[in-house]
């Protein structure tokens, strides 16, 4: 007799209907925390300590969340992984040390970590497994991207399924900017009121550069993520002329 998928996926202990955010700090993962702020009970994040050379995003998260709590007290816990150890033993990248970031021979930017978001995505539903949480929320997004194969929707469909059945749980992955270009994103954050805050506080540049202040906040300026961010803020505020 086939089991019915409430005996598959037993909820022992009972999940309630609460996130838990992959939040870097940056523009995408804070529009997406505020997302999420305004949809469920209860919101934790987790972050990732992976060498990242751009590690002061790590620093904004504290600055971004404080923002965030005055006005949502359903921000609940913050939790920090480091994954660093692990990450640098299988090679590094130009997301992960100081060498060029250019596009690779396989077509992929250098910048590409291997398995970067299937990391992440394990380690947060192990965490939200514990804390009882039932959605997992990140900033993926293949409409206006890097080339990352890890942030495809078939990926995260994937990972959803595989999540499910080796944790047995009935986890729910939301990737709310997920077919939204960066002019989008940035007309969503700003819907929410957050436009001041992805300008100052957020970091997406991956030189770690938080000397240069451009009308769409700080970065080198010619890196790809630089790039994205700035192109998407030229066009959603021509689209708003």
């Amino acid at each position: 007799m086939a089991l019915s998928p409430a005996a598959r996926f037993p909820d022992t202990p009972p999940m309630t209907d609460s996130a838990l955010v992959l939040f870097s700090g940056g523009q995408d993962s804070t529009t997406c925390l505020a997302w999420a702020l305004q949809r469920y009970p209860l919101v934790e994040t987790i972050g990732f300590q992976y060498g990242q050379r751009h590690h002061v995003e790590m620093q904004c998260r504290g600055t971004i969340r404080a923002a965030l709590a005055a006005s949502h007290p359903n921000l609940g816990a913050d939790h920090v992984i480091d994954i660093a150890g692990g990450i640098a033993a299988l090679g590094a990248t130009a997301l992960t040390s100081e060498a060029e970031i250019t596009a690779g021979a396989d077509g992929l930017p250098t910048t590409f970590v291997p398995g970067r978001n299937l990391l992440f995505l394990t380690y947060a539903a192990a965490l939200a497994w514990r804390r009882s949480l039932r959605r997992i929320i990140g900033g993926m997004c293949e409409t206006d991207y890097s080339g990352y194969p890890d942030c495809r929707d078939d990926t995260v469909k994937a990972m959803q399924l595989a999540l499910n059945l080796g944790m047995q749980r009935r986890f729910i992955l939301e990737t709310p900017l997920m077919w939204l270009d960066k002019a989008a994103t940035w007309a969503m954050a700003d819907s929410m009121g957050l436009t001041p805050l992805i300008i100052e506080e957020t970091h997406t540049c991956y030189r770690g550069d938080r000397t240069h202040r451009h009308d769409w906040g700080y970065g080198c300026g010619v890196c790809p993520a630089c790039e994205l961010r700035a192109a998407g803020y030229k066009s959603w505020r021509a689209q708003m002329r």
